[in-house]
């Protein structure tokens, strides 16, 4: 019998990677609050700028996460981190520099937001590709658990001190900071010491000749469509992710512009720091929750819940909103959070490792491709009838999505499935 497990706080690999993520999480929160406020303070830009601005950063999600899926199951996924991060610390360094010349227009923001988004795919595909491989399946929901830990402390305090550098340093050298954080995370990448395995690809191990990428994307494609519970997960994140784009799309417009609510930079972050105590509750209980009420059932639940955010929003009197926000924040950031943990963690559980890559590719095209939709949907009706009634059109459809899951075989799953580790599991894309 083998003896207990050990905790990964005692996982040097892991703990080199979780400190990759949480200091490149905390300097993104930085940009996430600088870029809109420097868009809307400095350059005067209109609120279609805005959302356009945010839907460029998406695009790539829908163009490129399919092809980067493929491309990581054939490549090792460490060297493609590191690339990632050291490419987006150049594309922001532009930001500052082009400000202090004279020479920063919002056109740059668009290039240096799609660059930054391309960079994203393959990171992120090959960061949630790569964890398995350092860490055992038995541990998939602690580590992921631990990871968005750091999301949600980086949410907690990135947007107070993010709103406090932007007050002192200007947002575009306040981004200097978000550059670094980007070296400083591939240079922890790269100190991970164990063996990454040998990507494997079925056909060479056959001894016949590799299909095209395309075949390869289709075959992701296939393994998440033709399963009933991914097919589901998906369909309600994607829906969620559309309709908040909606709602969210001008939201610090209608945060930071007099003409609506007029709330200083310093105290939007302070805001959304206070709100985004729900998410580490939701990192530390997602486990918990998972226990008390099946993985399922916690999945569509925190799915439900996590809709009332923008709603919050669409409420809060012009009078005393801030109140309403950080409810909204509380809520949105909970629900997000055990969410993410347990239907990633599923998601990891019953994929062959030769499918990572494509699967959470897939997933990823079919979930963010719909943000910069929802983006240019949310800037138009801004745009045409107002942003605080945007706001609450996104935040009324926003309720729908938990019906995905809700009919679906994902309502009947209590435990977390043994993680599928042999090549002859392909078939596990069924249920």
């Amino acid at each position: 019998m083998s003896g207990p497990r050990r905790s990964l706080l005692r996982h040097p690999d892991f703990l080199k990677l979780w400190t990759a993520e949480t200091v490149s999480v905390f300097g993104s929160q930085i940009s996430a609050l600088a870029i809109p406020l420097l868009a809307v303070l400095t350059l005067k830009v209109s609120p279609f700028d805005v959302a356009l601005l945010g839907t460029i950063e998406m695009l790539p999600f829908i163009l490129f996460t399919l092809p980067a899926g493929a491309w990581v199951d054939r490549l090792r996924r460490r060297p493609i981190m590191i690339t990632g991060d050291l490419g987006r610390a150049v594309a922001l360094a532009t930001i500052p520099l082009a400000y202090a010349f004279g020479a920063l227009t919002i056109w740059q923001l668009y290039v240096v937001g799609f660059v930054t988004g391309v960079l994203t795919v393959f990171f992120d595909v090959s960061n949630q590709s790569y964890l398995p491989s350092i860490i055992e399946h038995d541990e998939l929901v602690e580590g992921n658990s631990k990871l968005q830990v750091s999301q949600s402390a980086a949410q907690i305090a990135g947007p107070g001190i993010a709103g406090y550098l932007v007050g002192v340093l200007t947002a575009p050298f306040a981004i200097l900071l978000d550059a670094a954080s980007f070296v400083a995370s591939a240079f922890f990448v790269f100190l991970i010491r164990r063996p990454e395995p040998p990507v494997v690809h079925p056909a060479d191990a056959a001894g016949e000749q590799r299909p095209s990428i395309w075949s390869d994307i289709r075959a992701g494609l296939g393994f998440v469509l033709h399963n009933r519970s991914l097919r589901a997960i998906a369909g309600g994140t994607a829906t969620s992710n559309l309709f908040t784009s909606i709602a969210f799309a001008t939201v610090i417009v209608y945060f930071a512009d007099s003409a609506y609510l007029g709330l200083a930079p310093a105290t939007i972050g302070v805001v959304y720091a206070i709100g985004n105590i729900g998410a580490l509750v939701g990192a530390l209980t997602a486990n918990r929750l998972a226990r008390r009420f099946g993985v399922g059932p916690t999945i569509i639940g925190t799915l439900a819940v996590g809709s009332l955010n923008p709603l919050f929003v669409a409420l809060a009197p012009a009078a005393m909103p801030i109140p309403f926000i950080v409810a909204g924040g509380l809520v949105g950031g909970f629900s997000q959070m055990a969410y993410n943990i347990n239907q990633v963690s599923y998601r990891q559980a019953i994929c062959p490792p030769r499918m990572q890559g494509r699967m959470n590719a897939t997933i990823r095209f079919l979930v963010w491709g719909t943000m910069p939709i929802g983006g240019i949907i949310g800037g138009i009706l801004a745009t045409v009838i107002g942003v605080h009634e945007a706001i609450w059109i996104g935040a009324i459809l926003g309720l729908t999505p938990a019906l995905f899951p809700l009919l679906s075989p994902v309502r009947h799953i209590r435990v977390m499935p043994e993680q599928v580790a042999r090549e002859d599991a392909a078939d596990a894309g069924a249920d």
